[in-house]
């Protein structure tokens, strides 16, 4: 997988190390609930609203982090989010009240996606239609800071005896990572490039229909992996089994994103995303009709999802000029999508019982197939 450019192969190690940061930092607040919730004297109902803030920062530094990365050189943006990423994570073990945790985890979430969309968006801009590939190895990145980080933790409490020190290893990271970025220029737009080859025509619709299925995969995303333990436990399945499936479905669509880098060598973005989809609908009806076990559909369904994001965003920078602002967009509808979508899961599965549950995500996956298809039809109608 060669790079474009010696420039672009070396700049794009550093934004590895950087999603794995921000994959750090992201994985830590579940691990570390029960202690921060000892800590400020809450209950679990009451410190559950630190997830609420974490995405309302999220939705804010989505649209932020788009104009900081138009505005400034990309790296300098990062590095200020890097900073502020540890300086909050430094700050929550100090954090006694609830009301000031809530606050630093607000901050903590706005940094953590800013990094996240400005690694991503600068990826794009040092690799051009070749970063498909990259764009999943980054991904893979981020999901193996979220895998890593619960083993900190569990070390970290092994030989000190408190948790906070893991916050600490992870800000002490991230900051590390300030000196790598410091010796290298920032890629610029595509459209400051003369050697560039030229995008089409802006068109609303591209955009509409790419922001839609990034919300509407995210949201699946998270709907499975949020619910699959209660789908399992209400199906009859013994706790501590039902406790492991979300451990695997993350475990699959890590393994995914490494396999789907050689297959955007190979294949094209939109075969690759109909692979996935295909998948995931076989998936979500075995499910259904009881055809598999659900630690082996776990894994599959992992598999499925694994590409799509990644795959989404390389193909986006394909069809569309991608700038700062644009990845915000697409961070936002994510974000969103993460917050509305697993809502429907509970009050599905309360009313219409655990049969509901692969009846919603094949659902989801029906309007992602029936979204690419317009985008797909879009592409051909405004190129021909």
């Amino acid at each position: 997988m060669p790079a474009t450019t010696p420039h672009a192969h070396r700049v794009t190690h550093r934004y590895f190390l950087v999603m794995l940061a921000v994959g750090m930092s992201g994985g830590l607040l579940g691990p570390a609930l029960p202690h921060l919730a000892a800590m400020t004297g809450s209950t679990m109902g009451q410190i559950s609203v630190l997830f609420t803030a974490r995405a309302l920062g999220n939705m804010l530094g989505s649209l932020l982090s788009g104009r900081l990365v138009d505005r400034f050189p990309g790296h300098r943006v990062l590095a200020a989010m890097l900073v502020l990423m540890a300086a909050g994570l430094a700050a929550m073990p100090f954090s006694q009240g609830l009301a000031v945790l809530t606050a630093v985890v607000f901050l903590l979430g706005l940094a953590e996606v800013s990094a996240n969309a400005g690694a991503n968006t600068l990826l794009l801009w040092a690799h051009g239609r070749q970063a498909p590939p990259w764009i999943s190895a980054l991904h893979f990145c981020f999901g193996l800071g979220n895998t890593l980080v619960p083993l900190v933790l569990v070390a970290v409490l092994a030989l000190t005896g408190h948790f906070a020190w893991a916050f600490w290893a992870v800000a002490l990271y991230a900051l590390l990572l300030l000196w790598p970025l410091a010796g290298l220029a920032s890629p610029t737009a595509p459209a400051a490039r003369e050697e560039e080859a030229p995008m089409p025509p802006a068109d609303g619709w591209r955009l509409a229909l790419f922001l839609f299925m990034f919300g509407l995969y995210v949201g699946m995303e998270i709907t499975f992996a949020g619910w699959v333990t209660a789908y399992a436990t209400l199906a009859g399945m013994p706790s501590e089994e039902a406790a492991l499936l979300a451990t695997l479905f993350w475990l699959a669509l890590s393994a995914g994103r490494l396999l789907a880098i050689p297959l955007l060598r190979r294949f094209s973005p939109w075969w690759v995303l109909r692979g996935c989809l295909a998948l995931g609908l076989a998936s979500g009806l075995a499910l259904q009709l009881g055809w598999l076990p659900l630690a082996v559909v776990s894994l599959l369904f992992g598999l499925a999802a694994s590409a799509i994001f990644p795959t989404l965003f390389g193909l986006s920078n394909q069809l569309m000029t991608v700038n700062g602002r644009t990845t915000g967009r697409i961070f936002l509808a994510a974000g969103v999508g993460a917050m509305a979508v697993p809502s429907l899961a509970g009050p599905l599965l309360e009313r219409a019982g655990t049969g509901a549950f692969p009846l919603l995500l094949m659902a989801l996956l029906g309007l992602l197939a029936v979204a690419l298809f317009a985008l797909r039809a879009r592409v051909r109608r405004t190129e021909a």
